[in-house]
């Protein structure tokens, strides 16, 4: 059994995968607060309570929180006995980066990369849907060629509630029309089908770039929602790509 965490801005999502398939999966609030033991007996405990006779073959983390990888590589270490990968660029996918400057690539979108490469095809476009809302872009030789960040729909009705005097935060949910009969709806939808909007362009100037049709897969937390206003729909939603592409480096560095 494998242990994949892949730490991102806001939640930490951690899943258990055999022979390729995933098991189980957790999410955690990301909190830089919490201590090394803290992060240990929590994933202690979710692997007890899941299976307490459970035994680790290894771990693999990706993280885009700097000041926490070390911390949690150090709880994994201790409390379950395993010696984690720690991802990053630096690390031979297969997948060749071709940006200008490697090191400013996140961890998650080189993982969102492989997983379409290996499980879909390459040329792609992963647009994740996670506190930014990243593009990750493909081409047909397998190379990572750059992408797209903007803010994520979270980020967006944060900044609404703290930069303005009387508009409320609220949780991300699907808006009842397009035009607000309240305020709570004209902000649902704003964020969500101005969203929509946003992405549905950028894939076709993405498209008109690259000169081809190339299929989409969407991933993250809001990606279904999105789906149902975007003009072209998403080929493919695979809520775990990241946790899959994780699992399949972990299987081509031990193999």
């Amino acid at each position: 059994m494998i242990l994949i965490s892949d730490i991102g801005n806001t939640s930490i999502t951690v899943g258990l995968f055999d022979s390729g398939k995933k098991v189980t999966t957790w999410c955690l609030t990301t909190d830089n607060k919490r201590s090394c033991d803290e992060y240990g007996i929590i994933l202690s405990n979710l692997i007890s309570n899941f299976n307490k006779n459970l035994l680790l073959e290894g771990a693999i983390v990706s993280s885009v929180v700097t000041t926490l990888t070390d911390i949690y590589i150090e709880a994994i270490k201790k409390y379950l006995k395993v010696e984690p990968i720690n991802f990053s660029y630096k690390i031979d996918t297969g997948i060749k980066i071709v940006t200008e400057t490697k090191s400013e690539v996140g961890a998650d979108r080189i993982v969102n990369a492989v997983a379409a490469c290996v499980l879909y095809h390459a040329p792609s476009i992963v647009v994740d849907f996670g506190t930014a809302t990243t593009f990750d872009i493909i081409n047909e030789n397998k190379e990572f060629v750059g992408g797209i960040i903007t803010p994520g729909m979270k980020i967006q009705a944060q900044s609404l509630s703290k930069f303005t005097s009387k508009l409320p935060l609220l949780d991300i949910e699907p808006p009842k029309s397009v035009i607000g009969r309240n305020t709570q709806d004209a902000i649902l939808s704003g964020i969500v089908r101005g969203h929509a909007c946003m992405i549905s362009g950028l894939l076709n100037e993405c498209k008109k770039e690259l000169g081809k049709n190339t299929p989409v897969i969407a991933t993250g937390g809001y990606a279904k929602l999105v789906a149902n206003y975007i003009e072209t729909p998403f080929d493919c939603i695979d809520e775990d790509l990241t946790l899959k592409g994780l699992n399949i480096i972990y299987k081509k560095l031990n193999s």
